[in-house]
């Protein structure tokens, strides 16, 4: 499972390191071209709101097979747009019929006993973060050397090889929804009134997503600029350093499985400005950028992944509906942070982008602690 969902959950992050490339050949500005790193999020966005709650109403597995299948179709039309409006078109498809992972996730969270959800969601995540990740170096790195429409090729066939593999090795799992999709769609409302804990992981996880994205659309910009001017190649190789945010996964599952999983929370803020300040100082030294990342990825962790566990504990039979508010929240804010990054880039440079990313941390701390003024009130 772990496997399937990060080479699935990269299809959004392909497009990232290409921006530049895509630019030169339809002739955009290199700020135009990134529209598509936040179409893909708007779709994922779409996807995660109009076909995850039906993992509650469908048997999950051929779900995941019909989804996958479909992603395929999106990801040639990509490769063979010839014009830019035809890969905003798929990239929104592409978007949307990515969210197997978010999928996968509940099934793992139904086949997991109480004692070992945490870690075994946590597990999940780590091959999430390095489907992430590495999307980003090979897209990179195939980019610069075959072209970007080779990186959208590549992807297809991998959703295809993995559609055999998922068909062999998931299991079934049968849902205990008997409902109406409208009452299905319905009931999600009602938790986003009852569950208090639902509705402080999905504001802190909006916020969260938008940091993230915003650096990872952004820095693109910063070093392919001067005083770096690197390439494609070069700008895709720092997803590796991203690498021990995967590894720190695992370990905030596991922490998470604890009594006040909350405290992983101020863990990530604190890291987010720590990252945040290396960025801002970074100057002509990438090392200090290169370490600020390997930081932000590990706080992305401890607040992602312990408000995905929590919302797992809440209530059991609605695990689809409850991660489609969480994540589809989630993904709006991805699409928020990429267009808000870009804008600030526009307007003031890396100063001004750090500056905004920092104001948002701020903000997110408050919304915590606001939030845990109410702590009885969540598990």
């Amino acid at each position: 499972m772990a496997f399937c969902t990060g080479l699935i959950v990269a299809n959004i992050y392909y497009c990232q390191p290409l921006v530049i490339l895509i630019a030169k050949e339809f002739n955009l500005t290199e700020t135009d071209a990134g529209k598509i790193t936040y179409l893909t999020q708007i779709g994922y966005a779409l996807g995660l709101f109009l076909l995850v709650p039906l993992g509650d109403m469908f048997e999950r597995k051929k779900q995941i097979l019909i989804i996958t299948g479909l992603a395929i179709f999106a990801l040639l039309v990509a490769a063979v747009s010839h014009t830019f409006f035809v890969l905003e078109v798929a990239s929104i498809l592409i978007g949307t019929c990515s969210i197997v992972p978010q999928l996968i996730l509940p099934l793992a969270a139904n086949l997991s006993t109480d004692e070992n959800r945490g870690a075994n969601i946590g597990m999940i995540m780590s091959g999430l973060l390095v489907g992430i990740l590495a999307s980003r170096a090979v897209s990179g790195s195939i980019g610069f050397w075959l072209g970007w429409r080779a990186v959208y090729y590549m992807a297809a066939a991998i959703c295809g090889l993995l559609i055999f593999l998922m068909a062999k090795r998931f299991p079934q799992s049968y849902p205990a929804f008997k409902g109406s999709y409208k009452e299905l769609m319905g009931s999600m409302f009602s938790y986003i009134k009852t569950q208090p804990a639902l509705r402080e992981t999905s504001i802190i996880n909006f916020l969260a997503f938008a940091i993230i994205s915003a650096f990872w659309t952004t820095m693109v910009l910063f070093l392919a600029n001067p005083p770096f001017n690197l390439q494609t190649l070069q700008i895709g190789l720092f997803g590796i350093a991203g690498a021990a945010g995967a590894l720190a996964a695992p370990l905030v599952g596991k922490l998470s499985d604890g009594n006040n999983p909350r405290k992983n929370l101020m863990i990530g803020f604190i890291l987010q400005i720590v990252s945040i300040a290396l960025f801002y100082f970074t100057g002509s030294h990438l090392y200090l950028f290169v370490i600020g990342i390997v930081l932000i990825d590990i706080g992305q962790q401890a607040i992602h992944v312990t408000n995905q566990t929590r919302i797992y504990t809440l209530i059991p039979e609605a695990r689809n509906r409850l991660n489609t508010i969480f994540m589809s929240v989630s993904f709006i804010g991805a699409s928020c942070g990429s267009a808000l990054g870009l804008w600030l880039w526009g307007q003031g440079g890396w100063e001004l982008f750090c500056y905004g990313m920092t104001g948002i941390i701020v903000l997110n701390i408050s919304i915590y602690q606001f939030y845990g003024k109410k702590k009885s009130q969540f598990k």
